[in-house]
């Protein structure tokens, strides 16, 4: 099959072609039509097009494997989740989308509420333990993901390095932190979130959290526009140290050779639920389901486990890897409606108040 990267266009274009816009940092992807496929569902459309914050990496390897089962061309449009919840919001009145895979279940509840998924309730629904999936199911968990320190293995030992989320204020590591831009990044939205509700929760003052957040941006060197960018700069020591996504830094260690260990922060760390959903107003719904459940069957856990460091929701999922398995993760106490509640706004506040002005959003 011959892939094809195509240019970003606008909007506009979308009706005619269906080449899906770019945005900061994201990456389109289509190829040939293959034809009509038929799957246990019946008759599936000729195409589905995916939604996702999970990388090339991830998209491309399932890409190929749905296309090689059913016959069934993939394209799909690889941005933050949080770009894709406001992307989504844009195109209600004519969605683009089919399948939205990738984001913390607080994105989805969000896009829920305005409207934006459709109920779909999988055949594997009994192996989803609660807290899962939604209640209603408008959108079911696919993975857990814990929030750590990242640093880079080769600019620090690990005695160096920052055991607890208050560590990373130390003035010792200015400029040695570079994080990804928080407003287009549900991942980094969470851990912002979670540092404002530490105190917020007894409290109902988000003042020391913003204090702390300030404390943290006076140790940053830069926002990151997109996470690869983030990579980079952290691999190459022009800043030791950032904060990230567990499965990713293990993914970019072991596939990638990156230089990069994690910390689980002594206190306890967000536990996020990343979910699956499927859009509102599809246009390819047959295929939508069938590529729901295909890359969250079991079989497709076990790969997302051993190759991309996912940590699976299914409760019937065997074999799994020894770094699940032994890893003991703190969770944080975390009101998840706090956070849809009052994210938006804290967000606001902070890139309003106290990212400082000379920090450019790094494209």
């Amino acid at each position: 099959m011959k892939n094809r990267k195509k240019s970003l266009v606008s909007v506009m274009a979308l009706s005619a072609a269906l080449l899906i816009s770019g945005c900061n940092g994201g990456e389109t992807k289509t190829n040939s039509a293959t034809g009509g496929a038929k799957g246990e569902k019946g008759e599936l459309e000729d195409k589905i097009v995916v939604y996702s914050p999970h990388g090339k990496d991830i998209l491309s390897k399932f890409e190929k494997q749905f296309e090689d089962e059913y016959g069934v061309d993939v394209e799909w449009l690889d941005m933050g989740s949080q770009e894709i919840l406001d992307r989504v919001r844009s195109e209600k009145s004519n969605p683009q989308a089919d399948v939205w895979w990738g984001a913390p279940s607080t994105n989805f509840n969000q896009a829920k509420d305005d409207g934006l998924l459709a109920a779909y309730k999988p055949t594997y629904s009994d192996s989803l333990d609660e807290g899962f999936h939604d209640p209603e199911w408008y959108w079911t968990g696919t993975s857990q993901t814990p929030e750590v320190i990242m640093y880079n293995s080769k600019e620090l030992s690990k005695d160096e390095v920052p055991k607890d989320w208050d560590e990373l204020l130390d003035p010792k590591w200015k400029d040695e932190i570079i994080i990804r831009y928080p407003l287009a990044s549900g991942t980094m939205r969470t851990i912002f979130s979670a540092m404002i509700y530490r105190t917020y929760k007894d409290t109902n003052d988000p003042k020391e959290g913003y204090d702390w957040l300030k404390k943290l941006d006076q140790n940053t060197k830069e926002y990151s526009a997109n996470p690869e960018m983030m990579y980079n700069k952290v691999a190459k020591g022009e800043g030791s140290l950032s904060v990230w996504a567990m499965p990713d830094v293990v993914m970019l260690k072991e596939n990638k050779n990156y230089p990069f260990e994690f910390v689980i922060p002594e206190s306890g760390t967000p536990v996020l639920t990343e979910g699956i959903a499927i859009v509102e107003g599809a246009k390819h719904p047959k295929a939508a389901e069938a590529f729901y459940e295909f890359v969250n069957s079991p079989e497709a856990a076990n790969t997302l486990a051993e190759e991309f460091y996912r940590i699976p929701t299914r409760n019937d999922v065997k074999d799994l890897p020894e770094w699940i398995t032994e890893t003991e993760i703190k969770a944080m106490d975390i009101d998840w409606n706090a956070f849809e509640e009052k994210g938006d706004e804290w967000m606001k506040y902070w890139d309003e108040n106290i990212k400082s002005g000379d920090k450019e959003i790094k494209e």
